[in-house]
């Protein structure tokens, strides 16, 4: 099971969530609570090995403010909605991760259609607000591509998650918080633990 722990900033968290068997690691540069600035996300990610991917989370770049992202810290992937992609310069070397949002048209044609990546996050209306969305309706998209399920998930209900959806990877931020913003480092191991786990037995 991939996992991702996003909205991270501070260097010992994002250690105790590589520790832990993280596969990505997500810093947002979009307006939130949980807001880096890339030159502090390229310092304390300086030592991450390849294996594990960075994320640049944004939500409606414009392309300099993209360009601005892609400088300081040189992601290995793009996370913002998918409509956002048509107006932004993205290398060939960086992944490109696009959000569908529960509610609005989720294309049937992942990994199959020209230009559509076959990863790709599935969430509610709001990210890092904590909602759930639909596991039953999710399930129905997690047969096509590679489907990272994101929203209200948290180290009690991420088995059961997995178990409906069946995704491919999941994404946490809030649900491994003790306050908006602010991680706790046995909430993020446990949240892998039981990703992890829970993949295992699918």
């Amino acid at each position: 099971m991939f996992v991702k722990i996003c909205g991270l900033s501070t260097e010992e968290h994002l250690q105790v969530a590589v520790d832990a068997g993280a596969d990505a690691v997500g810093f947002v540069f979009a307006n939130s609570v949980r807001r880096v600035d890339p030159t502090h996300a390229a310092a304390i990610t300086s030592k991450v090995s390849g294996t594990v991917r960075k994320v640049a989370v944004m939500l409606h770049p414009s392309n300099k403010e993209w360009q601005e992202v892609l400088q300081a810290f040189t992601p290995d992937v793009l996370q913002t909605d998918a409509e956002d992609f048509a107006g932004l310069d993205v290398p060939a070397s960086i992944e490109c991760w696009p959000v569908y949002r529960e509610g609005n048209r989720v294309s049937g044609t992942f990994g199959v259609s020209p230009g559509v990546p076959d990863t790709y996050l599935y969430e509610g209306a709001r990210s890092g607000s904590g909602e759930a969305v639909d596991w039953a309706g999710a399930a129905k998209v997690a047969e096509h591509g590679n489907m990272i399920l994101a929203g209200g998930l948290g180290v009690a209900n991420v088995a059961q998650a997995i178990g409906v959806v069946r995704p491919f990877g999941v994404d946490v931020s809030s649900g491994v918080e003790t306050a908006p913003g602010r991680k706790d480092s046995g909430l993020i191991r446990d949240f892998i633990s039981a990703a992890k786990a829970a993949g295992n037995n699918l």
